[in-house]
């Protein structure tokens, strides 16, 4: 263990559920709306509606039309996806991120291979049948009694909720993520020596996040960003982080989830190791951490939805020293050089929840 590690938590003493789980440990749930469709649970909300889920499609599943009635986003962790909308059709590969806006009609999702998502749904969706009318609908509500039933417990969505004793450990055999067998910074960062120019996509709802450029907060030095979306409608905004070091005190004044992909996070009170790679967390809003730091020598590199500011400060009580809001995660990605994927699609009327689906 490093010396880092060791100065980090050596008095780890978990109490409560901690906001977080390692999904390799989680099982497979089958759905039976759709053959071929299993899911890992992590967290469902009974106010909001909202669920995080990561989605295995097996070889040749394809998901049906549906309707996303608060829309989604999406990170292709392993595998292959044909996305079919309209006319066109756009082949995902892992590292490809997209958003699916509010009421959009999405006609297909194919697994050309057996592939791994992992999605937050924002709310329900709405599985069509073939003559385009509500087959079934899939909620949060869902996921809370598919977790129930095998012994899932789902990270809680407020700071009260992360005080309650830990569950009991799963009884199932672990099943880790495809990616993890391999080298995962390999979905978000290019290789020096690849020939590969990026994804092609069809359709504006996606980017290949391996060809998104870092940038740097000139606050936060130890910290980089690839900026993906930045929504000004509810101040969401998506990002993969790369850390190292230290970065200081904050607190959430809005919720944030984020999967770890690579090395190891010092987190809240974590254990002295760290969390590692496979691990999901929600933050609820009000959270504070007096220190989050990677832990050993290994890149840390994760995923963040940010649902809210961040307010930096240097210890509990003291002034704020900076304020992270989509106001300057959008200057930054302007900075950076980015182009982000839009928060609506008004112009693509395939998208359209009323309107017919072309070529089905």
């Amino acid at each position: 263990m490093s010396q880092s590690a060791e100065q980090f938590n050596p008095d780890f003493q978990p109490t409560g559920i901690e906001g977080g789980v390692d999904t390799n440990l989680l099982p497979w749930i089958a759905i039976e709306a759709v053959d071929g469709m299993s899911i890992k649970t992590m967290r469902a909300s009974g106010e909001t509606g909202a669920f995080s889920v990561i989605i295995k499609l097996d070889s040749g599943t394809t998901m049906p039309a549906a309707v996303y009635l608060s829309g989604m986003d999406m990170l292709l962790l392993s595998g292959s996806i044909r996305y079919t909308q309209g006319d066109q059709v756009s082949l995902l590969t892992p590292g490809t991120w997209g958003y699916i806006s509010a009421n959009s009609k999405v006609a297909g999702i194919h697994a050309e291979t057996e592939s791994e998502l992992l999605v937050n749904f924002y709310g329900a969706v709405a599985f069509l049948d073939r003559q385009h009318a509500v087959s079934t609908i899939l909620t949060s509500l869902d996921i809370m009694r598919k977790a129930l039933e095998h012994g899932v417990a789902l990270v809680p969505s407020t700071l009260a909720g992360c005080i309650q004793d830990r569950p009991e450990p799963l009884k199932n055999a672990s099943e880790p993520l495809a990616i993890f067998a391999t080298d995962a910074r390999k979905l978000v960062i290019a290789e020096a020596d690849s020939a590969d120019a990026g994804a092609g996509y069809s359709h504006p709802h996606f980017v290949d996040t391996k060809q998104v450029p870092w940038g740097i907060i000139p606050t936060l030095p130890n910290i980089g960003l690839k900026i993906l979306r930045v929504s000004e409608d509810n101040g969401t905004v998506s990002l993969i982080v790369r850390h190292s070091g230290v970065a200081g005190g904050h607190t959430h004044l809005g919720a944030s989830d984020f999967l770890v992909l690579n090395g190891y996070i010092g987190y809240r009170a974590g254990p002295p190791e760290g969390y590692g790679p496979g691990v999901w967390f929600f933050e609820p809003s009000g959270a504070r951490h007096e220190a989050t730091q990677s832990v050993g020598t290994d890149d840390l590199i994760y995923t963040a939805n940010v649902y809210g500011p961040l307010v930096f400060d240097e210890g509990k009580g003291t002034p704020i020293t900076a304020v992270l809001s989509w106001i300057e995660y959008k200057a930054l990605a302007e900075a950076f050089g980015v182009n982000l994927v839009s928060s609506a699609n008004p112009n693509d009327s395939s998208l359209l929840a009323s309107a017919p689906l072309q070529g089905s």
